[in-house]
């Protein structure tokens, strides 16, 4: 499949960067030089300067043709010309960047008829909603939903006084449709077995039916979780991924406090609240955040574009009493840092926005894919295929990828936690845990591909 990337910032780089690393035909084009100089000594793809709104160059044999576009400038209008433009030189698929909300409150029918995009892509909102879902979800760092809600994985790091600690898998009572899928430690993967322990401050990713895990947190917790409970929530910055956010945990009953230095954007933000105070201010002010309650905020979330001044906003909330620190950050380098020194969760807009991509590119058995640990790991939800080399043999004599688990499948819409023995069906929607580097390997082992 060749793929042609417009837009060599940090989003387009991390999106080529992925697709390259899975073996695709990755074309980077931009004016910058400089960018693609850096994509060039970084990745093994090919790079065009080039203005990629320029009709010639949609014509020019590099590119015409090509299966799929995936414009992620700066600007909206060049996404929209730039996909135009694609399918009338004969692409396949096109992908858009798309921020304003002029735009993405048109239904994606009127989008796909109008201006040939296939997959609106807005980092902002996808962000947005994932905090929001984080919010509302005590003690995770991650949750990722497949087959339609049925299946819910769920990171959260070992507290060092949880029941949990230093027991062997084995000797943890779980409920039956629950399981341990991985382990993080020291940024190492760890497919759990029944005599691996969990330590402390290991980040755990349990899978389950979302019934199943609030039945293992109140299990385990008691009314810990409920303590924990979000109703107090201050934004700092008050740009696409706030005022996104705002209004989201507003109509979910939490009470809303954004505060921004920049007057145009608080103005903005002031218009979609209807509760939620808006202040006008520097989120790195200890005074100032002293005077609004910082202390009293269950969860303080940073969203201004500037990662370094997340930090030490975050970092500061924290020190005065936050109970919880949500940064927003680009650079992928940046999260293990941020988490080393203190930041409770870390959300990348450019890993959330590489994953849509990635399940567009894999669109067909595979439904959809989520970037673990900064993309180290991937979980997927795919379509068992007629004639896999899986189908019909139990697990434990299907000679399964070791960079694979098969964290749970789903079968006439009942959630089921694989053993030894268990038996998959064509159709059957199965949820993964692979490396990232090996994730082609297990797709072509699935489908029985070699």
């Amino acid at each position: 499949m060749r793929i042609v990337v417009i837009g060599a910032g940090d989003t387009g780089r991390m999106i080529s960067e992925l697709l390259s690393n899975e073996n695709y035909e990755v074309i980077v084009v931009d004016t910058d030089g400089d960018k693609l100089d850096m994509i060039r000594d970084d990745m093994d793809v090919l790079t065009i300067q080039a203005d990629g709104t320029s009709p010639s160059f949609m014509r020019s044999p590099d590119v015409a043709g090509s299966d799929l576009l995936v414009s992620v400038t700066d600007l909206d209008e060049v996404n929209i010309i730039a996909c135009i433009l694609a399918k009338k030189n004969g692409f396949a698929h096109t992908i858009a960047r798309i921020r304003d909300p002029k735009f993405l409150a048109e239904p994606a029918e009127y989008i796909e008829g109008n201006f040939s995009i296939d997959l609106i892509l807005s980092p902002e909102l996808i962000t947005a909603r994932e905090i929001s879902r984080l919010v509302m979800t005590p003690s995770a760092l991650n949750i990722e939903d497949f087959a339609e809600g049925r299946v819910r994985l769920v990171e959260a790091k070992v507290d060092p006084k949880s029941p949990f600690c230093h027991k062997m898998l084995k000797d943890i009572k779980l409920p039956r449709s629950v399981l341990i899928a991985l382990i993080m430690r020291d940024h190492h993967m760890i497919i759990p077995h029944g005599t691996d322990q969990l330590l402390p401050l290991d980040n755990v990713y349990v899978i389950g039916s979302p019934e199943s895990l609030k039945e293992m947190a109140a299990r385990h917790q008691g009314n810990a979780q409920e303590q924990r409970k979000t109703l107090r929530a201050l934004i700092i910055g008050a740009g696409r991924t706030g005022q996104a956010l705002a209004p989201m945990l507003e109509s979910q009953g939490i009470s809303v406090k954004v505060i921004d230095n920049n007057e145009d954007n608080c103005k903005a933000m002031s218009l979609k609240l209807k509760k939620g105070l808006v202040l006008h201010g520097d989120g790195t002010d200890i005074d100032m955040l002293t005077s609004e309650g910082v202390s009293e905020a269950d969860t303080v979330i940073c969203t201004t574009r500037d990662e370094k001044q997340n930090l030490l906003m975050a970092l500061v909330a924290k020190h005065l009493g936050a109970k919880q620190t949500i940064v927003r950050v680009t650079r992928t380098e940046y999260i293990s840092l941020m988490r080393q020194v203190g930041i409770d969760i870390v959300l990348s807009t450019r890993i959330l926005a590489a994953a849509e991509v990635l399940s567009f590119v894999r669109s067909g058995s595979v439904v959809s894919v989520s970037l673990l640990d900064g993309a180290k790991v991937q979980a997927m939800e795919m379509i068992l295929p007629p004639g896999s080399p899986i189908e019909g043999k139990p697990l434990m004599k299907a000679n399964i990828p070791k960079a694979c688990l098969i964290g749970a499948f789903v079968r006439n819409g009942q959630v089921q936690i694989p053993g030894g023995l268990s038996v998959l069906q064509a159709g059957d929607n199965v949820i993964l845990i692979v490396q990232a580097d090996k994730a082609q390997d297990v797709i072509s082992y699935f489908k029985g591909r070699k």
